[in-house]
């Protein structure tokens, strides 16, 4: 890597790579083909419009979690809108309806309170619930949808098979980055605890978290798990994978600002784990740097911090082989999903650039850049 191509880009900028992009497109295309299933996008995780075009010549639509992320993927996006979150706001609820295409809700009282307000708005809405199915595959709570008393999905214990008027499709969502086989297991559970609502289904939700362009992803086994299950329930299945439609398509770069000597040197960067890259301190987890290794790799270590007040702003120790200088740049690798749309201006830190490398382009190019007004209009 060149690191003189992004000379000229504002730091902190993150940068979208089409063609990684594209790769893992394709491989979530190829899923579809040979399985027959339908992928969409989770906005969730990934919602830079500005490559929609790209992302609409391979996925079916999008599924969003918000009103304006329904809003977005209807004007934005094209193809499907579908829509899940745990408890639905009244007063949005009509206008949320003129984006999607299908609804999730997430308890049976919902459900009844809700259905109505379908019903008289006209148009093919499909309706579905989602399940819990209890079962767990991910090892860190705060991102385990079937952890001790958890609010998403009805268990099973909680199943009105009675109350299904209406409804066209189950919906779990139960994985966090994992391989094929915990969807296995998972499906094994789900068609044990709920198999006779599936007698009644259209289609199924699979949900996310399922890591499919990681390179040691089991797709035979997705797409045979996939096609089984479809044609034994006579269903239509989805997928609304987030983080694996973006893995490894997305930098970011960013610059020292000062260092400061305590018993270590200390790098100030322009970002920040707590506002940039969050998952670093909610994951958590420890993102790797182009050219830089593990504390000791290399001959010089330091410790890498944000530019805020929080005094846990902490990316990590890293070493690198040479000594770092104010006005050095550093690239943060796989940072396109769960950094954007989890941004925030706390202290008023400026949000990041963002920059789009087409395809064919010779360098990036600025799409987004921050302004005072990014930070100023949410407060007022």
């Amino acid at each position: 890597m060149d690191l003189r191509c992004y000379d000229n880009l504002p730091s902190p900028c993150y940068v979208i790579d089409e063609a990684a992009l594209e790769k893992n497109l394709k491989i979530m295309d190829s899923v579809q083909q040979e399985s027959g299933c339908r992928i969409i996008l989770a906005l969730k995780a990934f919602a830079l419009f500005p490559v929609s075009p790209l992302i609409q010549k391979y996925l079916c639509g999008v599924t969003a979690s918000s009103i304006n992320e329904a809003r977005l993927g209807r004007e934005e996006f094209g193809g499907e809108v579908h829509v899940c979150c745990p408890a639905y706001v009244p007063d949005e609820f009509d206008e949320l309806l003129s984006y999607v295409d299908h609804i999730v809700f997430n308890s049976f009282s919902q459900l009844s309170a809700l259905m109505p307000r379908i019903q008289a708005a006209g148009g093919n809405i499909e309706c579905g619930i989602r399940v819990n199915p209890g079962h767990s595959e991910v090892g860190t709570e705060l991102y385990d949808p079937c952890r001790k008393h958890s609010r998403l999905g009805v268990t099973a214990a909680e199943f009105k098979i009675d109350q299904l008027e209406g409804v066209t499709g189950l919906h779990f969502h139960s994985l966090c980055e994992v391989n094929a086989d915990a969807l296995a297991r998972t499906l094994q559970v789900v068609e044990d605890k709920f198999g006779e609502a599936l007698k009644m289904m259209e289609w199924v939700n699979f949900g996310g978290g399922h890591h499919i362009t990681r390179d040691d992803y089991d797709l035979k086994m997705l797409c045979g798990l996939i096609s089984d299950f479809s044609e034994r329930h006579n269903v239509r299945v989805y997928l609304e994978p987030g983080e694996a439609i973006a893995l490894n398509a997305g930098i970011l770069v960013a610059s020292v600002l000062d260092i400061v000597h305590n018993e270590m040197d200390v790098v100030i960067l322009d970002t920040s784990a707590s506002t940039h890259m969050p998952d670093i301190i909610e994951m958590p987890y420890r993102p790797e740097i182009y050219n830089a290794g593990t504390a000791g790799e290399f001959p010089y270590t330091c410790k890498l911090t944000g530019n805020t007040c929080l005094a846990g702003d902490i990316i990590g120790d890293y070493s690198f082989p040479e000594a770092l200088k104010v006005g050095d740049r550093l690239v943060f690798l796989d940072m396109a999903h769960y950094t954007m749309v989890k941004n925030t201006t706390f202290n008023g830190i400026n949000l990041p650039a963002i920059a789009v490398w087409r395809m064919g382009a010779e360098k990036p190019e600025v799409v987004r850049a921050p302004t005072y007004n990014d930070y100023k209009m949410r407060l007022g």
